[in-house]
């Protein structure tokens, strides 16, 4: 499965969260490391609702980019 992420920059950190799974969300002090947490935090909230019996939301969310003149 291939979830999205969106990755927000924070003060002193990044953050980022799954739109896809609710309650899904990881900090990190790097993009690189909020990256790697998500991945932990991911396959963790799976196996969570795997083991509670509840049906794995299907990765659903899709990510663009638009350019605007600036």
């Amino acid at each position: 499965m291939r979830y999205a992420i969106v990755i927000e920059r924070a003060e002193d950190n990044y953050s980022a969260y799954v739109p896809d799974l609710p309650g899904c969300v990881a900090t990190g002090a790097t993009v690189a490391d909020v990256e790697r947490e998500m991945r932990a935090v991911i396959v963790f909230h799976v196996d969570g609702l795997r083991e509670d019996g509840l049906p794995v939301p299907p990765p659903s969310s899709k990510v663009e980019y638009i350019d605007i003149a600036a």
